[in-house]
C-alpha cells in the first residue's frame, strides 16, 4: 500500500504545486475580502407554499411586506453562509500554502540525508577496502 502512495507522491508536478501555492492563497484571500465588502445580493427565489396560501387572502399589502420580510431574512441568511464559506476557503489556502511550504523543507532536507548517507556510506566502503588491503 506505501509504495502505491509513494508512486502517487512522486508523479504530483510539486515545483509547480509549489510555484502555485502563494497564488491560491493570495486568490482565496482576495475572495474573502471581496464577499466580505459586498452587501450580497441573490437573484429570483422559489416561491414559497405558505406565501401562496397568504396570497389567498384579501390583505395584499400585509402579504407584500410578509414576502419582502422574509426574503430578507433568507437573503441575510444565504449572505452569512457565504462568509462563513468564503472564510474557510481562504483559511484552507492559507493551511495548504503552509503544508507545501513544509513539504518543501521536507524535501531538502530529505535530499540533505540521502547525500549525506551516500557520503557515509562510501566513506565506510573506502575505509572498509583499507582495513582488507592491510590484512
Amino acid at each position: 500500500m506505501a509504495s502505491g502512495w509513494w508512486s502517487v507522491l512522486r508523479t504530483v508536478p510539486w515545483s509547480e504545486v509549489i510555484n502555485a501555492a502563494p497564488q491560491v492563497a493570495t486568490g482565496a484571500r482576495r475572495l474573502w475580502d471581496t464577499v466580505a465588502r459586498k452587501s450580497g445580493g441573490t437573484p429570483g427565489m422559489a416561491p414559497d407554499p405558505m406565501m401562496a396560501e397568504a396570497e389567498a387572502h384579501d390583505d395584499v399589502f400585509g402579504t407584500l411586506v410578509m414576502r419582502v420580510e422574509k426574503n430578507e431574512a433568507t437573503l441575510a441568511d444565504l449572505r452569512n453562509q457565504m462568509l462563513q464559506a468564503s472564510e474557510i476557503i481562504a483559511n484552507l489556502a492559507d493551511q495548504n500554502a503552509q503544508l507545501i511550504a513544509k513539504m518543501e523543507a521536507a524535501r531538502t532536507r530529505m535530499l540533505w540525508l540521502g547525500v549525506a548517507t551516500g557520503v557515509s556510506g562510501v566513506l565506510a566502503l573506502a575505509a572498509l577496502a583499507l582495513v582488507v588491503a592491510r590484512t
